[in-house]
């Protein structure tokens, strides 16, 4: 027996019955002949693939809320997704599920983001004249963008639970269904942390019927949040909150839309962002041989909107800054 074929079995013995087990996965892309000296399972696989590639790198310089904050303490993409990734794994080791296949789609949750957070997706849209949804975009990075057109080939159930973090697909499994909702309740909560930390909320500002259900602090929230959600699973049966529990996360959501996502203080620098990206794409849909070579081949398959779309997509915030300031601000003369 492997090493890998010890930890599936060991899976079998202590996971819950409903988790997903690593030697039952629907398989990857394309095949891969397991090797003898394998000492990972497929999840486990999946979760370094992602963590050792350069999309995964570039969310430490991606916007989560505020705009290139400077502060050393706002969240990034690449904060939110640990915390999300820690919430998960809460949760699903706590009802026996499978941690490591929720860790390796919280991992790889939002490879697929813009820069400048969701105004970079509204740019990216209005360019290509249909929605630009960046869970197919994180769908897309891991299936094809990553290894320079070769794509990761993770699993099926890694790749399906990153699309259905968000929107209308709901991921088959249930650690990815546990993602989903880990993804709400980190960003709803670290949200309201860096809002805080930007003087746009106090903690009074909570409305009392939230604060009397989720808690007066962060930690209270996310507190009650992830214990509820696992002792309200293990007494139904359903994944799920109690009713009052959920129903109170939504509404702290839809007051964080109110107060937060539109406040002019979090957003006031968007508009020279989205006119920035805008720019860039314009260029690049002029320039094309001005694109990285690694995009090119790629032409044949997508067209050349969808590629410039790929690698606007790809940029960190500064990059973007960098690459505009490149193209189309004037350089200092150096006399010599």
């Amino acid at each position: 027996m492997t090493v890998r074929e010890e930890l599936e079995w060991q899976e079998h013995k202590r996971l819950n019955p409903l988790a997903a087990f690593a030697d039952q996965s629907r398989g990857r892309l394309r095949f891969e002949e397991p090797r003898a000296e394998d000492v990972r399972t497929c999840y486990q696989r999946d979760i370094d693939r992602i963590v050792h590639s350069k999309s995964f790198r570039r969310l430490m310089h991606k916007t989560q809320v505020f705009l290139q904050p400077e502060g050393d303490h706002y969240r990034t993409r690449m904060t939110h997704t640990l915390e999300v990734s820690r919430i998960a794994g809460t949760i699903t080791r706590a009802l026996g599920l499978n941690e490591d296949l929720a860790e390796a789609i919280a991992m790889g949750h939002d490879l697929g983001h813009t820069p400048f957070g969701h105004a970079g997706e509204d740019v990216l849209s209005q360019c290509l004249g249909k929605p630009f949804r960046h869970n197919e975009q994180s769908l897309r990075v891991v299936d094809i963008l990553e290894k320079d057109g070769q794509g990761l080939n993770l699993t099926y159930e890694v790749r399906m639970g990153i699309l259905g973090h968000t929107g209308d697909f709901i991921p088959e499994t249930l650690e990815g269904q546990i993602v989903r909702t880990s993804d709400r309740i980190a960003y709803i909560n670290h949200d309201i942390d860096d809002a805080m930390r930007a003087g746009i909320l106090t903690e009074a500002d909570i409305p009392p019927e939230i604060a009397e259900i989720l808690g007066h602090s962060h930690s209270q929230r996310i507190n009650t949040l992830v214990e509820n959600m696992i002792e309200n699973t293990m007494l139904t049966g359903t994944l799920g909150m109690q009713p009052d529990v959920a129903q109170a996360m939504d509404q702290l959501r839809t007051f964080m839309f109110a107060r937060v996502y539109t406040n002019p203080v979090a957003k006031g620098e968007e508009t020279k962002a989205k006119d920035m990206l805008c720019r860039l794409f314009e260029y690049y849909m002029k320039n094309p041989e001005r694109l990285p070579p690694d995009f090119l081949p790629q032409l044949d398959f997508d067209g050349m909107e969808r590629i410039v779309c790929d690698y606007i997509a790809g940029m960190t915030d500064r990059y973007a800054v960098h690459k505009y300031s490149e193209l189309f601000i004037p350089a200092t003369w150096q006399v010599r």
